[in-house]
């Protein structure tokens, strides 16, 4: 794809993230990633960081940058100038180096490591080691010293100095997207993205690298651990439950848990540092569940909910894998929802993730994804490019490096999503060829079984192979007598109409029957 297609893709995404998952711009761009220059600039235009330290004295006599006894000291700051994006990145990524940083770049000249290092009693090898991450701060008095002496807002703080290390408090309601739902033109939309120049930016620079610092553990740290591995526990038996009997069987459970033990716990802020990656990927891997269930009992609205909230606790955390694999569940559900846009720009973006994440995996699941998109677009040169970079990844797959969540994705996935798109791309011999294999899965996804035979069902009646088609389409209709699931119905109601060019056939009447009494609807059906 050239440079400049894959940027305007890039584009949409960020946009639909935002009006669809309800990340803003901050959380989108993600921990760690400077402000572009554009946006560093305009916030000076805004007069938010002009006010910094500087050696001089404004017309008002107010002094910018004050001596006391030789001794550099900063004056205090307004309110706007903590409100940066570099700022409030370093703040949520609680990493005092990446403060430094980011303070001395938002003023306007930018501060020199010397001239920081004075404001906080160090040297500039010392503020230099610092914001490169080889000296971690850990020190709970120094932290409190050189915060207070940059009057850091007591609100941006991550710890307390007369308390154990806290985390700010998660945001588990609803965020703000009135300005995306005002219903703008798309053009315009993408337009303002490339002028902001927020395109490349997406998710931001790497979630993957290193962990929150922590110090010895503790008897609570020990407890912590214990919750976050029942936390899992819990998730991977709903998960069975929802492979098995569709998410409607357990979903009501599910959302009791979140909303019962969950989600007080991440409000009361009562983890430590040490715990605090294993507890919000825990979390999030339970919101994703939940959406999935949602998902497929219809609910697009809390769907897209979960899955902004395991987003954002990705993000809080950066864990990029997993965030990865939360956009491409995104495409999945844009693809299913014959939303050809919206599936391409939200699989490149769990490209994005994936890569930085390192994992072919994750990588072959977004560029198939990426192809599902393209099919439905009717573009054919990229959709097969697309099937053929995730043919290469899924090669290079090693079984000990995929996570415990990403199992799912073996040979008969990627067969399936491959019948799905040639299917889409209206070549339904290859398909066939590609369904056929993806019902050698393994047990345990009775769902995923029913979905891949309605699917063989609706490739060979498209090649006009009506009795082999009946006879698996009825398979799934019996197969669907045990689930609670839209989804299934939404498989089986394509698979049979179809069918519906060869209505006059006995065997196709005796199907539509079946799917009516099953409560299948298939429309002329007689």
């Amino acid at each position: 794809m050239h440079s400049y297609a894959a940027y305007a893709y890039v584009s949409r995404a960020y946009w639909l993230v935002i009006r669809y998952y309800g990340v803003s711009n901050n959380r989108v761009r993600g921990v760690g990633e400077p402000m572009a220059s554009q946006q560093r600039q305009g916030l000076r235009q805004q007069g938010s960081v002009n006010e910094g330290l500087t050696v001089r004295r404004e017309p008002n006599g107010d002094c910018v940058h004050n001596q006391l006894d030789g001794v550099a000291v900063a004056s205090e700051l307004p309110e706007g100038f903590w409100l940066g994006d570099a700022l409030q990145c370093a703040i949520r990524a609680q990493d005092f180096g990446q403060l430094l940083r980011a303070y001395r770049e938002a003023h306007s000249p930018t501060l020199t490591q010397g001239m920081v290092a004075n404001l906080i009693g160090l040297t500039q090898g010392q503020v230099s080691r610092i914001e490169r991450g080889t000296t971690p701060v850990r020190d709970l008095e120094k932290l409190d010293q050189w915060t207070r002496a940059l009057h850091v807002p007591t609100e941006y703080l991550w710890f307390n100095y007369h308390a154990e290390p806290f985390t700010a408090t998660v945001r588990t309601d609803k965020m703000s997207v009135d300005a995306a739902e005002k219903g703008e033109d798309d053009v315009q939309r993408r337009q303002l993205l490339k002028t902001a120049g927020l395109g490349a930016i997406l998710l931001g620079s790497s979630f993957a690298e290193g962990s929150v610092a922590s110090g010895p553990q503790t008897q609570h740290d020990v407890n912590q651990s214990l919750n976050v591995e029942f936390m899992r526990d819990a998730t991977d038996s709903f998960r069975r439950l929802d492979n098995r009997y569709g998410g409607g069987h357990s979903r009501a459970m599910v959302n009791a848990y979140i909303a019962t033990d969950v989600a007080p716990k991440l409000k009361s802020g009562h983890y430590s540092n040490a715990n605090r990656r294993g507890l919000f990927t825990a979390v999030a891997e339970l919101h994703q569940l939940a959406g999935w269930m949602a998902y497929d009992m219809g609910d697009t609205t809390d769907g897209r909910g979960h899955l902004r909230q395991a987003l954002n606790l990705c993000q809080d955390v950066r864990n990029d894998a997993f965030a990865a694999e939360l956009m491409a569940a995104m495409s999945h559900q844009a693809a299913f929802s014959k939303n050809a846009d919206s599936a391409v720009d939200m699989a490149l973006a769990a490209s994005q993730a994936a890569s930085r994440a390192g994992l072919p995996a994750l990588r072959a699941e977004a560029a198939v994804l990426e192809a599902n998109g393209f099919a439905l677009q009717r573009n054919a040169r990229d959709c097969i490019a697309a099937l053929q970079r995730a043919e290469k990844e899924f090669i290079s797959i090693r079984s000990d490096e995929s996570p415990t969540w990403l199992q799912y994705f073996d040979e008969a996935y990627l067969s399936a999503k491959f019948a799905h798109t040639l299917r889409d791309l209206g070549r339904s011999a290859d398909a066939e060829r590609f369904a056929r294999r993806s019902l050698e899965m393994s047990e345990g996804y009775e769902r995923g079984r029913l979905f891949n035979t309605a699917l063989l069902a609706s490739i060979l009646a498209d090649q006009g192979k009506v009795e082999e088609a009946v006879r698996h389409a009825a398979i799934g209709v019996q197969m669907g007598t045990q689930m609670r699931s839209a989804r299934t119905v939404a498989y089986l109601r394509d698979a049979g109409q179809r069918l519906l060019p060869f209505k006059t056939d006995p065997e196709v009447q005796r199907l539509h029957r079946q799917m009516k009494t099953a409560g299948i609807p298939v429309q002329r059906a007689f």
